[in-house]
């Protein structure tokens, strides 16, 4: 690694602290910051930020315009869609009943993909807030928001905003980041026509699902 502290490489920026393993793919304008670990066989975009001191696992895949914060542990078999915000903190996992070895004891269990790991999905423009927490084998929907502190146990739709441990649904918000409705997750509305007070765009609410008028879909 080159004495400065950044190193520019085909328009990609990364710290002289980073590790970055063989067999990685990084997309040209995108900052790997001090003290990131990125495994083999994992892919970023273009355009991203990698936070300092983050991991990211094997067969991990982020697209592009992607941003990560700092300490944010990422496990394998997550794939992050492009336009995604990662807050500081943030911790995936992928195993819900781990194990560190054999039943016998008598070996350790691989660190690697295996038969045990269940993948997960952040669809594009999500946001997931500083200090969460996320479980396995679910999808995080497109431009929904998850709330600091939360923890994630089941997937969560479109558009959606949820709070708390577990996190629940308490509102909906717009691709701007603005909510557009926000109620108790023990009174949620069914239907409904939202506009977001921000930007004005408009969302259609049907059977507790939302979405945008066919224009913007």
């Amino acid at each position: 690694m080159a004495a400065s502290l950044i190193t520019a490489l085909s328009a990609v920026r990364i710290h002289s602290t980073a590790i970055v393993e063989p067999d990685v793919q990084i997309g040209p304008g995108t900052a790997i910051w001090d003290s990131v670990h990125i495994r083999h066989s994992a892919t970023i975009g273009a355009e991203c930020i990698v936070g300092e001191k983050s991991y990211i696992a094997p067969a991990v895949h982020i697209g592009n315009r992607v941003k990560i914060n700092a300490f944010v542990y990422i496990c394998s078999d997550v794939t992050i869609e492009d336009g995604v915000m990662i807050s500081a903190g943030v911790i995936f996992t992928n195993d819900r009943y781990p194990r560190a070895t054999t039943p016998d004891l008598q070996q350790l269990r691989s660190s690697e993909p295996d038969e045990h790991t269940l993948p997960t999905l952040v669809s594009e423009g999500a946001t997931i807030g500083a200090g969460s927490r996320i479980g396995c084998g679910l999808t995080i929907g497109r431009f929904a928001m998850i709330g600091m502190g939360s923890v994630v146990t089941k997937s969560i739709p479109d558009f959606t905003l949820v709070l708390g441990t577990p996190a629940r649904n308490v509102g909906y918000v717009c691709r701007c980041g603005h909510p557009v409705l926000r109620f108790d997750h023990r009174s949620a509305p069914r239907s409904a026509e939202l506009q977001c007070d921000l930007c004005g765009r408009s969302y259609h609410l049907r059977t507790g699902l939302i979405s945008e008028p066919a224009a913007l879909a």
